[in-house]
């Protein structure tokens, strides 16, 4: 961090009401935002948002016909893994694109958005 990033924070710091409603704004949209992955050849799909809320999980008849029910769970903790794993790619992606529209240095995080 330069002296320029320094001067560029305290400037957002006389602006902390536009802040904070951004960050409301932001969380908000988090709802809406959603990833999908799958596990074991697309037997099971699992949809999650960014509330890392569980949205659906979908299996094929061929996750039944499998007759593990190990395997099965697996397969769901391996596909909600990923698609949790995508939301919060998704959600650093919103987040550096907010902060970046406020005028923060590119790469500063902002506490509790991401």
């Amino acid at each position: 961090m330069n002296f320029k990033d320094i001067g560029q924070i305290m400037g957002l710091l006389g602006n902390m009401g536009k802040i904070k409603e951004e960050a409301e704004r932001f969380r908000v949209r988090l709802k809406d935002l959603q990833a999908e992955a799958s596990a074991g050849g697309d037997m099971v799909t699992v949809r999650v948002n960014g509330h890392m809320e569980l949205l659906k999980v979908t299996l094929t008849p061929g996750a039944f016909e499998l007759g593990d029910r190990e395997m099965l769970e697996d397969l769901i903790v391996a596909a909600a893994n990923q698609a949790i794993a995508k939301v919060r790619e998704q959600i650093s992606v919103e987040a550096q694109s907010m902060a970046e529209g406020m005028g923060l240095p590119k790469g500063m995080n902002i506490p509790g958005l991401g």
